[in-house]
């Protein structure tokens, strides 16, 4: 290469060509935080963990006994847009199914 086809912001050490690395950051994460109600049922509240949340069984019904002592419990921790999915499709789901259930974003 050259010296004149190269710019004079490349960086060359060595006759090699070396790329600027940009710095890029890691997203930030949100817990998505579901809220205790007495009024969505259990096993409602199992099937959301399970089918939005790729929760197990066992692990549904734990958390599912959090939210409802403890008043909210942690459903997952994702990047902004996902958590946003998620939680918008779960109201949905539960307004669909005329449950009031309730969930909401905190980013970590």
């Amino acid at each position: 290469m050259s010296r004149d086809k190269r710019s004079e912001d490349d960086d060359v050490t060595g006759g090699v060509l070396l790329e600027k690395k940009e710095k890029t950051e890691k997203p930030s994460l949100y817990r998505v935080l579901m809220l205790n109600d007495d009024y969505t049922p259990m096993e409602f509240v199992v099937l959301v963990l399970q089918r939005f949340f790729g929760h197990n069984h066992e692990a549904a019904q734990q958390i599912m006994l959090h939210v409802h002592q403890r008043g909210v419990g942690i459903c997952g921790v994702y990047t902004f847009e996902i958590a946003e999915a998620k939680a918008s499709q779960v109201m949905n789901f539960a307004r669909q199914n005329e449950h009031p259930l309730q969930l909401q974003l905190e980013k970590e």
